[in-house]
Order: structure tokens, then C-alpha cells, then sequence
């Protein structure tokens, strides 16, 4: 039997990049998992990847900077798993188009970036944790950032976002101690996720240029795996980690510890 079998976890923005690692991470381990995505084609191709595993993967496609969204999202993963016992708020969006003083940024941009990176955590609490306290507890793993902690130029909501993520968690934790729900999050430094590709047409790099260039500011000289994020995020969400909550883990190829990154 794996690791997670018999547990129910939820992954937002679980078809791509980081998040896909989480859900075929959790899914391989013999978990439920509810991948939750507004990419309805890597969605598809995610249940394909998922098939034979030793769990059983849902996708639902979700916008979860939408309560009704968030809500519905709950109750699929109630029906086809009992509960939820394990959620990851992966979701996060930094559009290359967003790379711009606060006082160029269009409004809108400000407010869907909050929306999807920080008020999903929000909703997705507010209908999750109900039915954790059912099933006697749980774990919630946020994907913040290293950008939480330092920035760099033009990536004012990001960072923001990413910065409330943070402390969001540590006052979930505290919140949510005495039903035995444990709140962490895990800070990428750069990872190999469609990102890469994006900003490396938006800046006129090649994939590989653009590649090396982010991965020379790491201390490792590279930038990280999806399944280097999604083993943290396991780990966390384990028994392995019964005693931690309210904190974060930098997996970060080094960055924290070199200070200016940027």
C-alpha cells in the first residue's frame, strides 16, 4: 500500500508544472486525488499520466478565485472520496505582462493575480476545513515563493500575493491547531514549469538561454524539478512532519541563503 493510501487530497492548479508533479506525486502514493485546473487539456492528459496508479485521480476543471468554484470543488472531492484530509494550494499565476512598476500596472491585472494566488487560499479554507475537521484533522501545504521573502523589479502583486501566502499560512496554523489541521508552505526558488518558455518569448531568449540565465543566480547553478518541489510537499503533508506547522521550507536551489538574489 503507498505511503497516502486511503487519503483524500485536493491540488489546485494541479494539471501543469509544479502542481502536476503534486498530483501524480500524491496520486502514486495511493491517494485520492482531486486535480483541480482551468486547463481542461492538461487536464486530460494528467488523468492519462494517472492511469494505472496505485490511487485514483478526478480532475475538476476550477477557476478558484471564484467561491462557487471553490465550493463545488469540495463537494466533487467529498463525493468521490469520502473527505478531504490533505490539501495543496498550488495555484499561482505571474503573467509576463504583469512585469511592471505599480504605477503602470493596470488595475485588473492587481486584482487577479490576488485573486487567484491569495484569496483561492482563502476560499478553498473556508470550504476545506469543515470537512477536514470531520475526518479528525489534515494537512494543508501552500506554494508560496521565494519572492515572499525578497523581490526583485516589476513583480509587485506577485510578491505580494506570495508574501500574504506566507503569512496566511502561519495564521492558519494557529488557527487551526486545536483540530489538528497543520498549515506549511514550500518556497521555489526557479523551477522547470511552462513559465520558462513564457518569460523566455517575452524577454526575446531562447528556452535555453533563458534557462541558464535564472539558473546562474542559484547557488546549484540550475534551476529546480516540479518533482524536487513535490517531494517537499509530500513530506510535509506526511506523518514524517507531524510536528511542523505555521513554518515554510525555502527549495530553492540555494537562493535564500546567497541574500540578493535579485
Amino acid at each position: 500500500m503507498g505511503a497516502f493510501a486511503g487519503k483524500s487530497v485536493v491540488v489546485t492548479g494541479g494539471a501543469k508544472g509544479i502542481g502536476r508533479a503534486i498530483s501524480l506525486g500524491f496520486v502514486r502514493a495511493g491517494a485520492g486525488v482531486a486535480c483541480a485546473d482551468v486547463d481542461e487539456a492538461a487536464g486530460a492528459e494528467i488523468l492519462r499520466l494517472a492511469a494505472g496508479a496505485e490511487g485514483r485521480m478526478i480532475f475538476v476543471a476550477a477557476d478558484v478565485s471564484r467561491s462557487a468554484a471553490c465550493k463545488a470543488l469540495v463537494e466533487r472531492t467529498v463525493a468521490a472520496f469520502g473527505g478531504v484530509d490533505i490539501r495543496c494550494n498550488n495555484v499561482g499565476i505571474q503573467p509576463t505582462d504583469s512585469y511592471l512598476p505599480a504605477h503602470e500596472l493596470p488595475e485588473e491585472t492587481w486584482d487577479r493575480i490576488i485573486d487567484v494566488n491569495l484569496k483561492s487560499r482563502f476560499l478553498m479554507t473556508k470550504y476545506c476545513v469543515p470537512e477536514m475537521k470531520k475526518r479528525g484533522g489534515g494537512a494543508i501545504i501552500n506554494t508560496a515563493s521565494v519572492q515572499g521573502l525578497q523581490s526583485a523589479l516589476g513583480v509587485g502583486p506577485y510578491a505580494a500575493s506570495k508574501g500574504g501566502d506566507l503569512s496566511l499560512t502561519r495564521q492558519l496554523a494557529l488557527e487551526y491547531a486545536k483540530d489538528r489541521i497543520r498549515v506549511l508552505a514550500v518556497n521555489p526558488g526557479t523551477i522547470e514549469t511552462p513559465l520558462v518558455a513564457e518569460a523566455a518569448a517575452a524577454f526575446g531568449e531562447t528556452v535555453d538561454s533563458q534557462r541558464a540565465k535564472w539558473g546562474a543566480c542559484h547557488p546549484l547553478d540550475r534551476i529546480g524539478q516540479p518533482e524536487e518541489i513535490a517531494d517537499v510537499v509530500m513530506f510535509l503533508a506526511s506523518d514524517k512532519a507531524s510536528f511542523m506547522t505555521g513554518s515554510y521550507v525555502n527549495v530553492d536551489g540555494g537562493l535564500m541563503a546567497k541574500g540578493a538574489w535579485a
